[in-house]
């Protein structure tokens, strides 16, 4: 009809306003800590090495439990709306040393833009409760993803986006102006969770694609453009640099992870790169089999390969080179009891493993907090980061 017409083009409109509007501000001024972006860029001998945690905010600080008791709140609730996502991401700028900022956000959300509901039902967590079985609603969420990328994330993650410019505009108020990291999961890992996977069940993500190899292709595909678009959009709004998570890759086996997560986790690295060549990709394909030979695969795109809790510093360091930039690795049930000093030690022995500060490397955790971390150890964990290297 005429006023459906009219209406799209006025939401055309209204996005390209808003892309030129970001486009204007991604072009600021780096952020007063850079630590992080010249890591990122191969720097060696820092004056500090850069240090920050995957899920650095949220439950294992006392103050994000007392803000959702305050709110009245639960995860997805505040995700909904840009004040609190900013008021959450400064939590833990405010309390420990770190050098980067990550939006508080979830990677689920990219599978709601394409209608797949999620649900946080009291005491189980977050869910899929109608998740994708059929080829037909595959087709169906990927020809949403492919018509207008850009239109989607516009209409259905502008909180997101929006929540990128506060978090910013907070930043610079409290004088905490460091990289503000904007993330997404990898393809695979949102097919994973989209047809009814989870970390406790991988049989639906593997049958699915079993059943129906030509719908998976199509929506894996599907997935690499409308996160691209997403990415996009979070650099325009002001992120400096982005972080990808495979966090399913322990999912599939070499062979498989070869086939059906490996090269669309490669396209959208390259075709990010396409579209900012200057900005730092960072990468975590978590749990992957044969994961040097993937990680060699990822440092031909990527700036920044992470490991985790299972992999050896050393032979990471020795696999990769010299050059590029390693994220990680510390066990963060360290951080739930231990005592200073042992800490100080294993900070120690982690960073000596991975050759720094003589060779590029952010300091972080092999997986993310868990919620029973003492903030106090996280707060050594990163002090001694910092001495090490200082």
């Amino acid at each position: 009809s005429q006023k459906k017409n009219n209406n799209k083009r006025i939401m055309l409109i209204i996005t390209f306003l808003v892309v030129l509007m970001r486009q204007a501000q991604s072009f600021e001024a780096r952020p007063a800590n850079d630590l992080l972006l010249r890591a990122a860029a191969g720097e060696k001998d820092l004056d500090q090495i850069p240090v920050w945690l995957f899920r650095q905010a949220g439950r294992h600080m006392p103050e994000y439990r007392a803000y959702k008791e305050k709110t009245g709140k639960h995860f997805l609730q505040l995700l909904e709306d840009p004040y609190d996502v900013a008021e959450v991401t400064m939590q833990p700028l405010r309390r420990y040393n770190v050098d980067a900022a990550i939006l508080f956000s979830d990677i689920l959300v990219v599978p709601q833009a394409v209608g797949v509901q999620v649900d946080m039902p009291g005491g189980k967590g977050i869910v899929v409760p109608d998740p994708i079985r059929d080829s037909r609603k595959a087709q169906y969420a990927a020809a949403m993803a492919r018509h207008d990328p850009e239109w989607l994330v516009a209409r259905e993650l502008r909180h997101v986006t929006r929540a990128i410019a506060e978090i910013r505009t907070a930043q610079l108020k409290e004088n905490r102006d460091t990289t503000l990291l904007g993330f997404s999961a990898a393809p695979w890992t949102l097919l994973f969770y989209t047809v009814g996977a989870s970390s406790r069940d991988f049989e639906p993500a593997l049958d699915f694609l079993k059943q129906f190899p030509d719908a998976s292709r199509d929506l894996l595909e599907a997935y690499g453009i409308l996160v691209e678009a997403y990415c996009a959009a979070q650099v325009e709004a002001g992120a400096h640099a982005i972080q990808i998570f495979e966090a399913m890759g322990a999912s599939l086996n070499a062979q498989l992870f070869e086939q059906w997560a490996l090269p669309f986790l490669l396209d959208l690295g390259k075709n990010l790169k396409r579209k900012f060549p200057h900005l730092p990709l960072l990468v975590f394909a978590r749990g992957v089999a044969d994961s040097d030979a993937v990680n060699a695969q990822l440092a031909q795109v990527f700036d920044v390969i992470s490991i985790d809790t299972a992999a050896d510093p050393k032979a990471a360091r020795s696999h990769i080179g010299s050059e590029l930039c390693l994220q990680g690795n510390f066990d963060p049930t360290l951080l739930v009891s231990n005592d200073e000093d042992s800490l100080r030690s294993q900070v120690s022995d982690m960073l000596t493993a991975f050759n720094a500060p003589h060779s590029p490397l952010i300091a972080n955790l092999g997986e993310g907090l868990a919620g029973k971390e003492n903030p106090s150890l996280v707060s050594t964990f990163v002090d001694a980061v910092h001495d090490f290297s200082s």
